[in-house]
């Protein structure tokens, strides 16, 4: 027997969110060997940097309230990427 569909969009959702989070780990290893290759200079690499950080933090944050609604009992589909000035304001 399969997974109920319900079950199935969310893992799907979130695999989603994770294939997103290992693009941008990608880019950002491909962007540090861009900067040792000399192709972009280090302003180049920080602002494209910056971006993928803030990026990284949504993808995160959107899990967190995914998986913590789920436990909840909530409906994961109702989280949404919050702004990258409220994400990048939380304290780890």
């Amino acid at each position: 027997m399969g997974q109920p569909p319900d079950e199935q969009r969310e893992r799907r959702a979130e695999g989603e969110i994770l294939a997103r989070v290992k693009q941008l780990v990608a880019d950002e290893h491909r962007l540090r060997e861009q900067l040792a290759q000399g192709s972009v200079t280090g302003e180049e690499e920080r602002e494209a940097l910056s971006g993928l950080e803030r990026e990284l933090d949504q993808c995160w944050d959107l899990l967190r309230q995914r998986r913590a609604k789920h436990e909840a009992g909530g409906n994961p589909a109702e989280a949404s990427v919050r702004p990258s000035s409220e994400v990048e304001g939380y304290l780890s």
